[in-house]
């Protein structure tokens, strides 16, 4: 595996979510700095050493709402 997505999507209360695509890898953190830190921290946990991908993409999810 080359390269490893990541979905984000802030919370309600102002916090940050993070999903692995295809792995079982979920995160989240009070800031995007220390999101992408906990998500280092994470995929390095996940993959056993020498198997983890060489990049992380991080996909930011904003959903909106319109009144019609």
């Amino acid at each position: 595996m080359n390269e490893l997505l990541f979905l984000v999507e802030e919370a309600d209360d102002g916090s940050f979510r993070a999903q692995a695509v295809g792995e079982a890898i979920h995160t989240e953190a009070d800031t995007l700095e220390e999101l992408r830190r906990e998500i280092r921290d994470a995929v390095q946990c996940h993959f056993e050493e020498g198997a983890a991908p060489a990049l992380v993409r991080l996909h930011h999810v904003r959903q909106e709402l319109l009144a019609l």
